[in-house]
């Protein structure tokens, strides 16, 4: 059967020789010494049911049956896998909800390309399944997501399924794209590009008079107005700029998804789904209630890059050129203003998720296993890792450890209110659900940092008695009956005499 289907059930039929089963288990050793120690004799009892199956049958062919070939079950790519499982898990919880459809917040970036991709490879599952089968569950379904359940085709007088994924995806995927005079017209013509590979019904909105609106009652009760760092801000006006565009969109996406419907002349609702990844919600780097809150989170336990590799993977899928552009661009938030360049053209922006974090999503991909799956806390990451990263000081370690735990512990109480993710991975920090450990810290990891201070210090002082010990070599004359011999200026050991007879 396959491994991932939006088919409630399978039914796989074999035809299989008992014989040859008997004859395999009495090869085996382990059975015969314990068919022998049997205290009573079991007797075989022969049925013969020749008569029931082939009453059943509708074909003339003979009784009994060959025997099916060995069928080798098909082990899916973790790229596949990441796919495939959440796109079965939206269509599970869009027919159960009574939904219409899905709405989604498209940036232009990874995390959001990522969901609007599983939710494509969703709309090929069900199209298919709906051609294979037109008056089977799966057709069924669809037909009552999408509101067409009475829709006959006059001309076949056969129920109506979609044509092909990109008709369903138009039909229950809405994305738009929410830009402020932050955003970059790069990302904007990614997201619609994309919108237009999957066939979703799409818009771009610009909220910057919500934004504006906003800022104005601040200056209105309080006389003062908010500005971004580059501006002349403090960092508490700035994180303020950022998430109150964040949280604007979050609200907008929810507007949208309750009166689509009704503008496309449909009823019904639409499941608002987010888009962010298992290392930002680890890191908490993501502003409470902002697009990260929906109804259903696809990739919420999935690492940034597995869904950076299932984009190359969907790229060459289903042919969608866009996912290799949007897969290799740097991550950026865009909330900060854009810096702007001399001459013609756009600026750039200089804010990259990265830079903000102050670690890379690899060194968090390390973290959060570590974390979970090892259940490593500051001392023992740090011991592992002072290992695993040899390229690094262990004074360089011990900041990223202290910098990463300080971060987790400070911005853990987002995790009490994340969006129901599906489950792919044993990393998942979700505290709901999958990972029930407190979420109020001490901040200050008072002993634990005090402890990898000390274990710094260690390693530092032998690091310096074994730079001590280490005497500089002195080339001079060489005897010709001497273990070493130059060669082109270089000093060249030569093997011992029992070396040179072993060989």
């Amino acid at each position: 059967a396959e491994q991932f289907d939006v088919r409630d059930v399978q039914v796989v039929t074999a035809t299989v020789d008992l014989e040859e089963v008997r004859s395999y288990r009495a090869s085996m050793p382990s059975f015969g010494i314990q068919s022998a120690n049997l205290a009573r004799e079991h007797p075989r009892n022969f049925v013969s049911c020749a008569t029931s199956l082939s009453a059943t049958k509708t074909s003339t062919s003979s009784f009994p049956h060959p025997t099916i070939a060995q069928v080798h079950p098909k082990i899916h790519l973790p790229e596949e896998e990441c796919c495939f499982g959440p796109a079965c898990w939206l269509w599970d919880f869009l027919r159960r909800s009574g939904g219409s459809g899905f709405f989604l917040p498209l940036s232009g970036g990874a995390d959001s390309s990522a969901v609007a991709t599983i939710v494509s490879s969703m709309c090929h599952m069900v199209a298919t399944a709906s051609k294979a089968d037109p008056f089977g569950e799966v057709a069924n379904e669809c037909r009552r997501v999408c509101r067409m359940q009475e829709t006959i085709d006059v001309d076949s007088v056969s129920p109506w399924i979609p044509t092909d994924h990109r008709d369903l995806a138009n039909r229950i995927l809405h994305t738009a794209f929410m830009g402020t005079s932050n955003s970059s017209s790069v990302t904007n013509s990614r997201a619609a590009r994309l919108a237009e590979s999957i066939g979703s019904y799409h818009l771009s909105i610009n909220i910057d008079a919500i934004v504006d609106a906003v800022l104005c009652v601040f200056q209105i009760t309080t006389g003062k107005m908010p500005q971004f760092q580059s501006s002349g801000g403090t960092l508490g006006e700035d994180l303020a700029l950022q998430n109150i565009q964040a949280r604007i969109r979050m609200v907008t996406a929810y507007m949208f998804a309750q009166l689509l419907p009704w503008v496309r002349g449909t009823n019904g609702f639409l499941l608002v789904l987010g888009s962010a990844n298992v290392d930002e919600g680890l890191r908490g780097y993501m502003t409470k209630y902002d697009c990260s809150s929906a109804d259903l989170n696809p990739i919420g336990a999935i690492s940034k890059l597995d869904l950076k590799r299932m984009l190359v993977w969907a790229r060459i899928e289903y042919d969608m050129p866009i996912l290799e552009e949007i897969a290799s661009a740097p991550p950026t938030a865009e909330l900060r203003p854009i810096v702007a360049t001399d001459g013609e053209g756009e600026g750039e922006h200089t804010q990259t998720d990265e830079d903000d974090m102050g670690m890379t999503y690899e060194e968090l991909g390390h973290f959060g296993r570590l974390r979970k799956l090892s259940r490593c806390g500051p001392v023992s990451m740090f011991r592992k890792l002072r290992v695993t990263w040899s390229h690094l000081s262990s004074d360089q370690v011990a900041k990223k450890v202290k910098r990463f735990f300080y971060y987790y512990s400070v911005n853990r109480h987002k995790m009490c209110t994340i969006t129901p993710a599906y489950h792919a991975e044993g990393y998942s920090p979700d505290d709901n659900r999958f990972d029930l450990r407190q979420f109020l810290y001490n901040t200050r990891w008072t002993r634990q940092f005090a402890m990898i201070d000390n274990l710094v210090r260690k390693d530092e002082q032998n690091v310096t008695v074994a730079s001590s010990n280490i005497k500089p070599l002195s080339i001079g004359r060489v005897k010709s009956t001497g273990s070493s011999s130059i060669a082109n200026g270089t000093l060249l050991p030569q093997p011992s005499a029992a070396v040179a007879s072993s060989s």
